[in-house]
């Protein structure tokens, strides 16, 4: 090893959501990790207003972060439970789904990302991961089994594998010449954060309208995320208003069972899907939104960013203990097989939903408020859908 060059085992670009908990389960493995990201999250400051940027975390999830150490430090921040989930087009179709049915004190949390970011960033700094801020990659060369990284202020790195994990417009994806397949939706997505006459209480909910669905997401001491989906005109129309108009067009586009609420910040984006045509190559991986990214409406992003990192530590760790090269494509294409085909169901279902409620031809409007109400008295099939979401 020369001076000039750093040698891992891993290096992880991209110290976000689901970088920094690959880095944190890595490095419990022993794994060197080394993390390479644009800039540290910022201080949390607990009278400061919500992120506009909110995760619906499932128990898995969850589970993961508890793994990790993770979770007290969210819940010493801010965090919102969620038990109820109810979606619907016409009241008399409603579809609701309750903690209770599947024996569980909640369906999962509402975390701001900068909180989640924040509380694995601080995990990160107690353990054995060499964390490089502010690092930008420059260039990316396989080289000598495994990877050479040069930074933008010149430093190089040498790594057995090196982890894309640095979302949807991933460098290291383009870098290593690995392609997408996908498209831009003919929606946007517009977040609100609001404060609520009222109690927020603990039901997410999903009304389904002819330009697109309106969301409730509760938070904490009466904040609400409010979600919008439009037009693109529409929401450009929307995010060039004063707050005080936007409070107008909320209550008169929004259910009436919102109630008064007082929009405080809002933030708009393009809602774009995205696969990559693979997700290994010999000595290199691609997790989260760098591999897949997927409309947002039932808020399964991060989750499946999460499956994704469970699945390759598992996948690295249990082919290090057969004293296999576990940084090989062979071992790593394991990886691929375990979660390219959830990842591209997931993405489908939501794609179906998507379709299925944008077009408004009268028989598939009643066909599909008939396939509402038969999911709501299905019972079993109903209980199953909810643990494939939540990922149990």
């Amino acid at each position: 090893m020369t001076e000039t060059t750093q040698k891992w085992d891993v290096a992880i670009v991209g110290g976000g959501m689901v970088g920094a908990a690959l880095a944190s389960g890595l490095a419990v493995q022993g794994f060197q990790v080394t993390v390479l990201e644009k800039q540290e999250p910022a201080e949390f400051v607990a009278e400061s207003d919500p992120d506009i940027r909110i995760s619906a975390l499932g128990a898995s999830s969850v589970d993961l972060l508890k793994q990790l150490e993770v979770w007290p430090r969210v819940q010493a921040m801010r965090s919102a439970p969620y038990r109820k989930l109810e979606t619907w087009e016409w009241q008399t179709a409603q579809v609701g789904f309750d903690a209770a049915s599947l024996g569980l004190p909640e369906l999962g949390f509402m975390v701001e990302n900068s909180v989640l970011q924040r509380a694995l960033w601080q995990r990160l700094q107690q353990q054995e991961v060499a964390l490089k801020t502010p690092a930008r990659l420059q260039t990316l060369q396989a080289c000598n089994g495994g990877w050479a990284l040069t930074l933008a202020d010149g430093e190089k790195l040498h790594a057995r594998l090196v982890v894309g994990a640095d979302g949807a417009s991933s460098q290291v994806r383009q870098l290593a010449g690995i392609g997408i397949r996908g498209w831009n939706y003919a929606q946007a997505c517009m977040l609100i954060s609001v404060r609520c006459e009222h109690d927020a209480g603990d039901c997410t909910w999903q009304h389904f309208t002819p330009t697109g669905p309106r969301a409730f997401l509760p938070l904490f001491n009466g904040w609400a995320s409010l979600v919008w989906y439009d037009s693109p005109a529409r929401i450009r129309q929307l995010q060039a208003m004063s707050m005080a108009q936007l409070a107008e067009e909320i209550k008169t586009h929004f259910p009436a069972r919102l109630g008064k609420v007082t929009p405080v910040a809002a933030g708009s984006f393009p809602l774009v899907r995205r696969h990559a045509t693979r997700y290994v190559l010999p000595g290199l991986a691609l997790v989260g939104d760098a591999a897949h990214t997927i409309n947002p409406l039932a808020g399964q992003g991060v989750n499946l960013g999460y499956r994704d990192v469970d699945a390759l530590i598992d996948t690295l760790t249990a082919s290090r203990e057969r004293a296999e090269d576990w940084a090989s494509e062979r071992v790593l294409l394991r990886y691929q097989r375990s979660r390219h085909t959830d990842n591209l169901l997931m993405q489908s279902g939501m794609d179906l939903f998507y379709f299925a409620f944008s077009t408004q031809a009268a028989p598939l409007r009643i066909l599909r408020n008939l396939g509402l109400m038969a999911a709501e008295r299905s019972g079993v099939l109903k209980r199953q859908a909810l643990r494939y979401a939540l990922g149990l």
